[in-house]
């Protein structure tokens, strides 16, 4: 699907360590949401390949648990996160959709960037931080990357950073929305569940 991810190949930067946040915590680990575009959660993960490390910033709305939008680069730098905002927002329809929507992540300094938190404001979204340390604070986000870990980038040795790109693009959009039944959903997946919300909410 069209603008829901980008990839960048650059030299690698050095990642920063968790600061102080830029925003209060909204969720305080309610991850719940009673209809779509209302709470966003986002992370990165990283993975070696013989090529080098490579980054995935993930947004998954929680209503649904789909993910809506993701950047995959080389580079753990603020574009990354950016990006994959800015994807999350074209493939949710654009800002008037998703104004007020809670934004939330841990303290990385790509989510504490000056360019993170303008593109939340020119998108009308509101950011989220949990604590420095505390993995509870974003566990929902945190078990969607275990289950990436667990079906693709521990499956084997990844020798070009476009293989594993093309492989986690495939896992997300061909089995982790179409085809993965999850529990909270009522065994339905992620744009089974969405494509519900939309037919009542329309009738």
């Amino acid at each position: 699907q069209q603008g829901v991810y980008s990839t960048h190949s650059r030299k690698r930067g050095k990642a920063k360590r968790p600061g102080p946040p830029v925003h209060d915590d909204l969720v305080e680990r309610r991850f719940s949401a009673e209809r779509p575009n209302s709470l966003w959660l986002t992370d990165i993960t990283e993975h070696w390949t013989d090529e080098g490390k490579l980054y995935c910033c993930a947004i998954k709305d929680v209503y649904s648990n789909e993910i809506v939008g993701y950047s995959i680069s080389d580079r753990m730098k603020s574009r990354l996160a950016v990006d994959a905002l800015d994807s999350a927002v074209r493939r949710r329809g654009g800002p008037g959709a998703v104004a007020g929507c809670v934004v939330h992540s841990d303290r990385g300094s790509q989510f504490r960037s000056r360019r993170f938190v303008a593109a939340l404001r020119r998108h009308d979204l509101r950011g989220s931080m949990g604590r420095v340390g505390a993995a509870g604070d974003n566990a929902a986000m945190e078990s969607f990357f275990a289950l990436l870990q667990k079906n693709v980038l521990n499956r084997r040795r990844w020798g070009a950073r476009d293989q594993l790109r093309r492989a986690i693009v495939a896992w997300i959009e061909q089995t982790y929305h179409h085809r993965r039944r999850q529990a909270r959903l009522g065994r339905l997946t992620p744009v089974e569940f969405e494509t519900i919300y939309a037919t009542a909410s329309a009738a």
